[in-house]
């Protein structure tokens, strides 16, 4: 059998370790930094770019698309060499993609900071990062693929059925849900509004964690796991049930995030149905992973890296028994909104991702350095201090959760709430909050512990960038199938076919809740009284995004008594026709806001009021934990963009009238009066032209149209 010899490049595999390492402190020290910010709010520093609203969205991208993106991009490069028997098609397409993703982590961390946000969760980044993304990739499926078509080993195996279906899936996602029209260079508007904009976003945030958060990490195990315990995958089958069932039944999911919200109850119903399936394909697949150490617990026991392994497919097991559980009705009345997503997301991130990248990176990097682990010891203390982080970090939130929806519907004994004051709710969980902190510190530590590791390993070792291998010549492909070999077997030799099998999977879920929802009108009903904003509404719409301030509030009043008790009417499908993008958000750290511009309701609250609470919160609310905005009072509110904004809504169907563009500077001025009038007679003297103005115009927009509304079918 003739032997080719080629070269593994192992410099791409280093450079992404680098930057996981570099990233993942990074996204850490960011994530205690809001966790202090939540417990103590003198950590937003009265500082304009350093409030939690914009620090938090910048945590989550560091941490997912930095972090974990460059793990994945690691164990890829890594494993796909080996498995196919041959280099990665392009050195060039390699640097591209390797370059070409840290700086979409640094301008993302950059823009974020200075407030250029669509306010979409882990879809934030701006249209021109978006077209970036895209664009990388491109480069890394086009790279992938070529490795898959000069391979020399025939059959394709489990963990690349994973990372292709991952390239597929979130090329789709990104593109779908970063579907926008630009305002200016770093604005713009998405082409979704309302309840089809949520629906779009959560099928994205949804499959964001499937796709990129867990089919790639899927593939990580199928490969690493095996490797570091010496072990075969435990069940072929179990694997091809496990891959196929998964990424046809994630798709569905998404509208889990949206129950008993202003959705159409049979996407719900059916995004309740699809997320209870995927605990049997997601258990399959975790036990795959941990009856492949069946024969090996004594290596367990002994080995930090196996200790990562088994704790990060555990995680991933509880996380995903958990998810489809928060996806039944009963108890996502109880969860949503509250800090036990918080607390669930957590065990995914930092046992399932965290703990596999830790496992992946402690057996990899000594292998390409030719040395062996600097310390096994200081890798084990990392292991325990990581998981007492990870409870410590994750179980007052649970406790916190409960605690917060058990008091949000409390009523008492003559049938009013027992809580009307919001802010009882958030001074109650705020041990729980510094115990987080802690938790936070745990792990960090860990992690700290590991680069420092890691380090005096590599130093110890020389890497050889261009490792020098031999195998087979590639065999002659059979176009049809050979005798006794199953179908999936010849698929594996197929990877056209298998890659358009795997979209054919990916897309018919999403395909069938979006389109109806987006297509058929009278999905979304219409309500006469609801109009569009005023040009000084959406500017201050626009500084309400800007703020992040979505990442506390919701604008979604669920038809619950406690809530429509507590916040007003609740919310209905067509009042939010007019939003691009939707601001129903997912956690309240602060009340709900959807009924706050109705002057008879609940939630309203004077321009006064609003200003001195911007201002400084705890002079109105002693104990409150919101960061100050002194700077609304003194920048001046930019317009320069005003005619665009509205020629942009106008394009994408909202109806102001023809040749309103050219009015609304002076509509804006004339509102902005009024409202620095009204300031003025309660004695605060402030300019109509700064931020404030704006923010409190649009704050006393909000469900302001439907209090005598008509809803139309």
């Amino acid at each position: 059998m003739e032997l080719q010899k080629f070269y593994y490049d192992n410099k791409i595999v280093k450079q992404f370790a680098y930057a996981t390492m570099l990233w993942g402190i990074v996204g850490m020290l960011v994530g205690l930094v809001i966790a202090l910010q939540l417990a103590f709010p003198i950590f937003n520093f009265d500082f304009q770019y350093t409030t939690f609203g914009r620090v938090r969205p910048v945590h989550t991208n560091a941490i997912i698309f930095a972090f974990v993106g460059n793990a994945i991009f690691t164990g890829v490069y890594y494993s796909m060499q080996r498995l196919l028997k041959t280099r990665m098609y392009s050195d060039l397409l390699s640097k591209i993609h390797f370059w070409g993703w840290q700086l979409i982590i640094v301008l993302a961390a950059v823009t974020l900071l200075a407030g250029y946000t669509m306010s979409k969760e882990y879809a934030e980044l701006e249209w021109p990062i978006d077209i970036l993304i895209a664009i990388i990739w491109v480069v890394f499926g086009i790279n992938m693929i070529g490795t898959m078509i000069v391979r020399r080993e025939q059959h394709i195996y489990v963990a690349i059925w994973f990372y292709l279906a991952s390239f597929l899936a979130v090329a789709i996602l990104h593109i779908g849900n970063s579907i926008e029209i630009p305002v200016s260079f770093l604005k713009s508007y998405p082409v979704y509004a309302g309840v089809q904009d949520a629906l779009v976003q959560w099928w994205y945030g949804h499959n964001a964690v499937a796709f990129f958060l867990t089919t790639p990490f899927l593939g990580l195990m199928y490969y690493f796991l095996p490797k570091a315990a010496n072990r075969p995958v435990y069940s072929y089958k179990l694997s091809i049930l496990h891959f196929w069932a998964l990424i046809f039944i994630y798709m569905w999911a998404g509208p889990h995030h949206l129950l008993y919200q202003a959705l159409p109850d049979w996407a719900q119903a059916l995004g309740t149905t699809f997320s209870i399936m995927l605990i049997a394909p997601s258990w399959g697949g975790m036990m795959n992973g941990l009856l492949t150490l069946r024969g090996a617990w004594d290596k367990v026991r002994d080995s930090a890296i196996l200790k990562f392994m088994v704790v990060a497919v555990t995680a991933y097991g509880m996380a995903t028994f958990e998810g489809p559980m928060l996806s039944l009705k009963n108890v996502n009345a109880l969860s949503h909104f509250t800090d036990w997503t918080i607390a669930h997301v957590h065990i995914g991130g930092m046992g399932w991702n965290g703990f596999l990248t830790f496992g992946m990176l402690y057996w990899l990097l000594p292998k390409i350095f030719n040395t062996k682990l600097f310390s096994q010891k200081l890798a084990n203390a990392h292991f325990w201090i990581a998981t007492l982080g990870m409870l410590m970090y994750s179980v007052p939130l649970y406790w916190a959760g409960f605690t917060q929806t058990l008091m949000w519907k409390e009523f008492n004994a003559d049938g009013f709430l027992a809580y009307p004051n919001f802010l009882s709710t958030v001074t109650q969980i705020l041990p729980m909050y510094m115990t987080r902190v802690v938790g936070g510190i745990f792990y960090f530590t860990g992690a700290i512990l590991m680069v420092y590791n890691l380090i005096k390993t590599v130093n110890s070792g020389n890497i050889i960038n261009n490792e020098e291998v031999e195998a087979p010549a590639r065999a002659v492909l059979q176009a049809s199938k050979l005798d006794g070999e199953s179908t999936h077997r010849w698929l594996e030799r197929k990877p056209v076919r298998f890659a358009v099998l795997t979209l054919i999977a990916v897309v018919i879920g999403g395909a069938i809740e979006i389109i109806p929802v987006i297509v058929v009108k009278s999905n979304i009903p219409s309500i006469q009284s609801v109009q569009p904003y005023t040009p000084l509404e959406l500017e201050g719409r626009d500084i309400y995004v800007r703020e992040g301030c979505y990442t506390c509030h919701s604008q979604m009043v669920r038809p619950f008594r406690s809530e429509t008790e507590r916040y007003g009417d609740y919310s209905k499908e067509g009042e939010f026709v007019y939003d691009h993008p939707f601001q129903w958000g997912s956690k309240r750290t602060g009340p709900d806001l959807a009924r706050s511009g109705v002057v008879t309701g609940k939630m309203y609250k004077s321009a006064t009021w609003h200003y001195n609470h911007f201002m400084d919160p705890r002079s109105m609310s002693p104990e409150s934990i919101m960061p100050k905005y002194p700077w609304f009072a003194k920048q001046t509110l930019d317009i320069s963009s005003l005619k665009r904004k509205i020629e942009v809504m106008q394009s994408l169907g909202v109806p102001y009238p023809e040749g309103y563009a050219e009015k609304a500077e002076a509509e804006l001025i004339a509102q902005a009066e009024k409202i620095a009038a009204e300031l003025k007679a309660s004695g605060i003297e402030i300019a109509a032209d700064k931020e404030m103005i704006a923010v409190i115009a649009y704050l006393h927009r909000l469900g302001k149209d439907i209090s005598t509304a008509e809803v139309n079918p």
